[in-house]
């Protein structure tokens, strides 16, 4: 744990997620989650852009498709959120998408699906290179 990537920063954007799920628990859609998370961020002073176009490039062309990342904090942490029952490998592939896409250091999963909390951190930590950092 002692090379995470902005540890700091992706601790309180899940204390913030924690506090979401405290106070709606699981079972809610994910635009809601969404939202309420982006209230908690902002009452954190924790800086984010919401549902953030992202750029894909195709060899030095950029293409006319675009994606959009819930979340991206502290303008280098992608935080992308589900409600599901349980997180699924399409769900990993998006962020790693995301990461790839963006060369951003640091992906964060979360799942307000489940009884608790989920989430997992994904780091980029040299480009064509992501590995789930572990917790």
């Amino acid at each position: 744990m002692k090379n995470l990537i902005y540890p700091h920063e992706s601790f309180q954007i899940i204390g913030a997620a924690f506090e979401v799920h405290n106070v709606l628990g699981s079972g809610f859609l994910e635009s809601v989650y969404q939202e309420a998370l982006g209230l908690e961020l902002s009452t954190r002073n924790i800086p984010f852009e919401r549902e953030k176009e992202l750029n894909i490039m195709y060899k030095d062309k950029l293409l006319k498709k675009r994606f959009y990342a819930d979340f991206v904090c502290f303008n280098n942490i992608i935080v992308e959120l589900k409600a599901v029952a349980e997180i699924l490998p399409e769900h990993r592939a998006q962020v790693l998408n995301y990461l790839k896409a963006t060369q951003k250091p640091l992906g964060l999963l979360i799942n307000f699906g489940e009884s608790s909390l989920k989430f997992e951190r994904y780091a980029n930590t040299r480009p064509n290179s992501l590995n789930r950092e572990l917790r």
